[in-house]
């Protein structure tokens, strides 16, 4: 098996994921998964793909992030683990798919318009 390329997002943050065979490394922006994320639940949420397809410890993950903070980065190397465990077998999209693994999450911070304090809060008004 060859190295799967996937691309996952969330709010600002990109993930780009490679994939192969092997004993399960994980490095993310090169460094060791339990390194760069730190807390328990972020590590659980990126091993959840390979839970539920019952393929942890299989592959080997490598994974560049860029923008974003951890929970948004997370959710992006998640998306884009699923994309690639998809890849490799089409019926895992089965297990995937109705835990919401699979949807994109399009919510973006609401841009700040002009004349406005905030992107929907408005300056005081003053009637006198």
């Amino acid at each position: 098996m060859e190295t799967i390329h996937k691309i996952g997002r969330r709010k600002t943050a990109i993930a780009r994921v490679f994939l192969s065979e092997g004993d399960g490394t994980m490095t993310i922006n090169k460094k060791p998964m339990a390194e760069y994320f730190v807390a328990s639940t972020l590590q659980y949420k990126i091993n959840q793909p390979f839970a539920l397809t019952e393929t942890l410890g299989q592959y080997n993950l490598k994974a560049s992030v860029v923008g974003g903070g951890p929970n948004g980065q997370v959710e992006a190397v998640r998306l884009a683990i699923s994309r690639a465990l998809c890849e490799i077998n089409e019926e895992y999209r089965a297990m995937l798919k109705p835990e919401g693994l699979l949807t994109r999450d399009p919510r973006m911070v609401e841009r700040k318009k002009f004349g406005q304090k905030k992107a929907r809060k408005k300056f005081q008004f003053s009637k006198r």
